[in-house]
This record gives structure tokens, sequence and C-alpha cells, in this order.
């Protein structure tokens, strides 16, 4: 919990504040306190009170990348906003409240440090992008007496599955370090169409993100492709892939569709953007219900019920997630089994042997 040292409420005009760092807060970078401290308030607003040297920490001079240390004093200079500003940034504070209902998750995991979700399928993280709340206002909604939840990763919106959520800042730093050091395991359930090979198990592909252009209306929608090698835009990118089931030709076949499907376990060495999903449509194994890189035809047949569940949703599914505790260092094994809607759809076919 911040407190606010000086400043009396009972006056409107814009003033000085000194906030208190506490342990929550700790090892946060300094423009990402004051966004979540000011908000609504413009990032570019926030940018140049930091440059211009408004922002104080401990009395000096700071930058915008300065981490925080508990007991630190962050000086908040009066904010000049216009009042167009000022109504902005009251009313996106409002419509974010307004808008995020409060809802809670399937439980995996939970104590003082972290929570463990099971995030279902069509719900965003966050909010953003064209989306007013995600998963993380509405847990904040719903839980009003947590002083600190934020998100230690991210998933996409048509994936489900594990989903971490930090509940003190030095958790948050702990697990992200581990991360980006590549220290967790994270394997994921998806379903492609055809008979992925055997002997297939590592694609190492660089890849390049960007926006689509102005064509059907689609201007900044983000995108991923495969680049080569030696082009220096790409980034690299490790996927190990398993066949974990082979799913026959049977009455589960949509009317057209003639090829078998596999289940993958899918274990990303890297955290690129969309990155399973282009590895595997690179390959020719699009996975199956895929709206971005999937194959657009069987995706049709797949909704449509002729002697099986129709398939509504990407089969994307993060199963499985290795991670050590941040405070007892303990290794945690978390496990979240297929939705109903996708076990069913593979049930329902007849397996044959790897």
């Amino acid at each position: 919990m911040k407190h606010i040292i000086g400043g009396n409420p009972a006056q409107h005009v814009p003033e000085v504040k000194t906030v208190l760092v506490e342990e929550d807060s700790s090892g946060q970078r300094l423009d990402n306190f004051l966004m979540r401290e000011l908000k609504g308030v413009p990032k570019t607003h926030i940018y140049r009170i930091i440059r211009s040297g408004e922002v104080r920490l401990n009395k000096g001079r700071t930058s915008a990348d300065s981490r925080l240390v508990a007991g630190d004093l962050v000086r908040l200079p009066p904010l000049r906003l216009s009042e167009r500003q000022a109504q902005k940034a009251q009313l996106m504070v409002e419509r974010v409240a307004s808008a995020a209902p409060a809802r809670n998750f399937p439980i995996l995991f939970e104590d003082d440090y972290l929570l463990a979700i099971d995030k279902p399928a069509g719900v965003a993280v966050h909010g953003g992008s064209g989306v007013s709340f995600g998963v993380i206002e509405q847990l904040r909604m719903a839980r009003p007496q947590a002083k600190f939840l934020e998100l230690v990763h991210r998933l996409d919106r048509d994936t489900s599955g594990i989903l971490l959520v930090a509940k003190k800042r030095s958790a948050l730093t702990h697990l992200q370090d581990q991360f980006r050091q590549r220290q967790t395991s994270k394997i994921y359930l998806a379903l492609v169409a055809g008979c992925w090979p055997a002997h297939k198990k590592v694609l190492d592909k660089p890849l390049y993100k960007f926006l689509l252009d102005n064509k059907d209306d689609s201007a900044g929608e983000r995108r991923v492709k495969v680049v080569s090698r030696d082009d220096p835009i790409g980034k690299p990118a490790l996927t190990l892939v398993k066949v974990a089931q082979r799913v026959a030709k049977s009455a589960a076949m949509p009317a057209g569709c003639t090829d078998d499907f596999t289940l993958l376990e899918v274990t990303l060495k890297t955290g690129r953007t969309h990155q399973i999903r282009v590895h595997l449509a690179s390959e020719g194994f699009p996975i199956a219900g895929d709206d971005k890189y999937g194959d657009f035809e069987l995706n049709k047949a797949l909704l449509r019920p002729h002697h099986s569940p129709p398939l509504k949703r990407m089969f994307l599914h993060a199963w499985r997630l290795e991670v050590n505790h941040p405070v007892s260092g303990e290794k945690l094994e978390l496990l979240a089994p297929l939705p109903s809607e996708l076990e069913e759809f593979v049930s329902y076919a007849t397996p044959s042997a790897p």
C-alpha cells in the first residue's frame, strides 16, 4: 500500500505530492509506477514530466527506467492538464471501472505470492487494442481487497490454459526473470490437420512481427511470419514438437475432410508473438480453428456439426507449466486439463497409435 505524504484533499488546485514506495512496488520501473499511480494521465505527459525533472526520486532527478526500492520517495508534480485532457483521463478511469465486471476464474494454485488460473478461450488477458478489459481487470474487480495483482506473462485471447498472476511485486520480478532466462517449461496442446511426421521435433525458425496494410480495413492488425536465418529483421524462435495422439479419419471428420488430425505437445523455448501458430502453419500443419494462420476452408467445415461436435475455437491450450516458486524455490508443476469442448472433439474421433 502506498502512503501519500503532504497534500490537502480539501483543496482542488494542483499540488505537489510525495509517494512512499512500499514493498509491493519494489523493483518496478518508474514509468510503470507512475502510469499506475496517475491512472488515465497520457503516457506522453508522464514521460515529459520525468524528462523535465518535475518528477524526483529521493529529491534527485531520475529517468523513466529507474528501478524503485521500498522506502523510496517519489515526488509527483502538480498535474497541469488541460480541461480536455483532464476530462479524457477521468473518462478513461471511469470507463475501465464500469466496463470490467468482477469475475473469478478456475484456480489451479494460490498462495500469498502467486495465483495460477485456467484462462478460458475468447478472453483477453488485459484491456487495450480495442478491448475494454481483460482477465486482470476482472480479477481486480473481483478482489477489491487485493493490494497487488499483475500479469506475469500473457496468452493470446483465443488460447486457453495456465496464466500466472503475481500477488506481490517481488514475486512478479522473480517469476518474470525465470521466463526471460528460460528457466520455465511451457507445454501446449495443439491439434493440427494432417499426419505430423514423428521425426520432425525441432522448429528453429526466426520470426518477424509486422502490421497489416490498409487493405480490407485491417490496418494495424498484428501478424507474424517466418523469415530466413540471415534476415536481420528476424528474431530467434525455437519450438519443440512431440506427437501426443493421432486422430484417425472417422465419423468425427466433417464432409470434405480427408486428412487425419494430430494432437501435438508443443514446448516453447522462446516466447515470440504467435510463435506456435506460425511455426506449425509454416510446416503445412496449421492449428485447427486458427482464424489468422489456419486453413479457412477447414475451419468452416469444422464449424458444421455433421457427425461430430463442432469446433468453434482455435485448438491451442496452455496445458502444463513448470516454474520455481518465487519465495521457497520449490518447483511447481501446474496442469490445466483440456477444456470440455476440445476434449469432446478429440474423444469423438477414433484414436490410432502414434
